[in-house]
């Protein structure tokens, strides 16, 4: 009999999910544990961090900003990444709140007929970007107590970010793409547009409102579910250890790049989850810094397969494939690694020094200590903003039932 690839598809998902359940059955304890550990961080960092960001960039799609910022960003996003100017907001919003908030706008941008499909696949592949506080305040400051190893991370995430993106303009047929815009922006062109867009939508503000934050909260509720997914899925392997045999294949790897391979098992854990990966590697006293934040760039850029999945299912809703995003970060990956030891030099010095000469760092420590204070005040109040958050949703879902029985 013919087995065709559909047919083996099927029956690799079935078995998968066959393997997951009775491994939940057996380990019940080991998997109770990772789901609170995947919990804590969504309640704690994703969600009051990701929240506003979401909601504001509803009203300003809404309101005609992006158009207007479109228009302006024209010249520049046009030449340079062959995607619209709008592409300047969706760039700049995921670099401020972090990953998956690229892929959320670049799929609304898709869905509001502003991009074509090939300049969306093009987008995400650079706009879904770690954010600051994370890079310093988690792993710079939390996990490897040196902030000044966040300058070298970022650099590297971010120049690496602009390299994929200007790799990624030669994807894609030309005759896909949407018709040219101004090649120069004019203020009463992107005024009429941002007017233009705000008389399409004819909903009362409050309704809008209600609408943003619905709407936000439904994908910050994925987003939670697959980060719960993932650290248990992690913890499963582990147990069973399915993790040792991967790490081995990651050994090999390591030791041809000469890296140390101790730094497997981290790199390994990173590839299913950011946090918990960059952490282990900062544990990892048999290597130098600049091996652990060459392992951690690459983790950082890669994004893990709990944040693609969280992509994944967000640009499903469009016609963006997700395979372009895959293979951009990949190649993230191996590009913000390569930045970091080429910079690493460069960019990292001790705190301490000597005689008249400051340190590199000095410069930049204020935007250092403005990113690790934000963090700590993001533990210390984000499960109040998540609870307070929670509860508005659930009385705005309530008074929305009668509404929608009708």
């Amino acid at each position: 009999m013919k087995v065709s690839a559909s047919l083996l598809k099927t029956i690799m998902y079935s078995g998968t999910s066959i393997f997951l359940a009775l491994s939940f059955m057996a380990f019940p304890k080991e998997a109770y544990e990772a789901s609170i550990n995947g919990l804590s961080m969504w309640w704690d960092v994703v969600f009051p961090s990701l929240l506003p960001f979401f909601i504001i960039s509803e009203f300003l799609i809404r309101f005609g900003v992006v158009s207007f910022i479109g228009a302006f960003f024209e010249p520049v996003m046009r030449p340079l990444f062959r995607v619209p100017g709008a592409g300047g907001f969706v760039w700049a919003m995921g670099l401020a709140s972090g990953f998956p908030a690229g892929a959320k706008l670049t799929a609304r941008l898709r869905q509001e007929g502003k991009i074509t499909a090939i300049e969306g696949e093009r987008l995400v592949s650079f706009t879904n970007a770690s954010n600051p506080l994370f890079i310093f305040g988690a792993i710079a400051v939390g996990f490897f107590h040196d902030a000044a190893l966040g300058i070298v991370l970022a650099a590297a995430h971010y120049g690496g970010n602009i390299i994929v993106g200007l790799a990624m303009r030669f994807y894609g047929d030309n005759s896909q793409n949407r018709n040219e815009e101004k090649s120069h922006f004019s203020l009463s062109y992107a005024l009429k547009l941002m007017h233009e867009e705000r008389l399409k939508d004819e909903r009362p503000f409050g309704k809008m409102m209600g609408d943003a934050v619905h709407s936000s909260i439904q994908t910050l509720l994925m987003i939670g579910g697959f980060i719960i997914l993932f650290s248990v899925l992690h913890r499963i392997l582990e147990v069973v250890h399915i993790s040792s045999i991967l790490s081995f294949g990651i050994f090999i790897i390591l030791s041809f790049a000469q890296l140390p391979p101790e730094l497997s098992t981290g790199l390994l854990s990173g590839l299913f989850e950011i946090t918990l990966g960059s952490q282990m590697i900062s544990n990892t006293n048999s290597a130098l810094l600049l091996q652990q934040a060459v392992v951690v760039s690459f983790i950082l850029a890669f994004n893990g397969f709990s944040v693609q999945a969280q992509v994944a299912s967000i640009i499903a809703e469009t016609d963006i494939r997700f395979k372009p995003f895959f293979l951009a970060r990949c190649f993230h990956g191996f590009t913000a690694s390569l930045l970091t030891f080429i910079l690493f030099d460069f960019l990292y010095h001790e705190p301490a020094f000597s005689g008249d000469h400051l340190p590199v760092l000095s410069t930049t420590a204020g935007i250092e200590r403005f990113f690790v204070l934000h963090y700590h005040w993001l533990l210390q109040w984000g499960s109040v903003i998540t609870l307070t958050a929670l509860a508005l949703w659930c009385i705005s879902f309530l008074y929305r039932l009668p509404a929608a029985k009708k």
